[in-house]
């Protein structure tokens, strides 16, 4: 058994484009995913869920 079980993996994502002039849905998404302003950049889980909020604003965000 490995030792690092319980480490979940993460996504570092930035905000680098406004979501202003953008579908109101997708300034929903944003926030929801926790960001904030532009270069704020955040540590969230690597879910389905997260990853499909991910691909609906990949225009507006970098992902590491």
């Amino acid at each position: 058994m490995s030792g690092d079980r319980g480490a979940k993996k993460t996504l570092k994502v930035t905000l680098v484009r406004s979501t202003i002039g953008f579908n109101q849905k997708q300034a929903l998404v944003v926030r929801s995913l926790g960001l904030r302003r532009i270069r704020h950049t955040i540590d969230v889980p690597d879910t389905p869920e997260v990853r499909g909020m991910i691909h609906k604003v990949r225009h507006l965000v970098t992902v590491e």
